[in-house]
């Protein structure tokens, strides 16, 4: 991806969702549907598991970023995700996203982890309480917050699926009425 001089960028790393359990994740998000709540849903296309927001970056960092990604990557194989159970931020008295999680065994917390030491080193903040997690929808009002909750409970102990992480993908987002448009602006494979 080509950048003008010095532009900046909303960006963040991110593990892409695997289009195998989109079904299974729409069929999560029906269940929320059924409820009368004011919920702005997650677009498949839109889906992923963050490891690292940087929000807006001068596009000469996309370098050194990617540096460090490959510093990182060069100690990890392919991994399996096991996505599971549901649950909401920041809890159940005050939600304001709703998400579905991963099995405790996942090595994306070390991965993780190891990404953020390099990331301090250019700069950016050490990211606190980091909790792995595909967001589903966010909720914009306390409206049928009883009906959210008891869909939540519902799903708690949801299986969703397993999935392969072969790649990590630095993203432009922008932006837009509509919804976030997410493009790649590097993608690092995994041996």
């Amino acid at each position: 991806m080509k950048f003008k001089e010095s532009e900046t960028i909303r960006s963040f790393l991110a593990i892409e969702l695997d289009e195998s359990l989109v079904p299974k994740i729409l069929d999560v998000q029906k269940e929320f549907k059924k409820t009368n709540a004011n919920i702005k849903y997650v677009n498949s296309k839109n889906m992923h598991f963050t490891l690292k927001f940087f929000g807006n970056i001068d596009s000469d960092m996309v370098e050194d970023i990617g540096n460090a990604v490959e510093r990182v990557i060069k100690n990890y194989s392919s991994f399996d995700l096991n996505i599971k159970n549901c649950g909401c931020f920041p809890n159940k008295n005050v939600i304001k996203v709703l998400w579905l999680g991963l099995d405790e065994g996942s090595p994306i917390k070390d991965l993780q982890k190891d990404l953020d030491r390099e990331f301090r080193k250019l700069g950016f903040k050490k990211e606190r309480n980091f909790i792995s997690h595909l967001t589903i929808g966010r909720v914009k009002s306390p409206k049928d917050k009883k009906g959210i909750r008891d869909v939540i409970e519902k799903l708690e102990d949801i299986e969703i699926g397993q999935m392969n992480v072969s790649r990590i993908c630095l993203k432009k987002s922008t932006l837009t009425p509509q919804g976030p448009i997410y493009e790649d602006i590097k993608v690092f494979e995994l041996d």
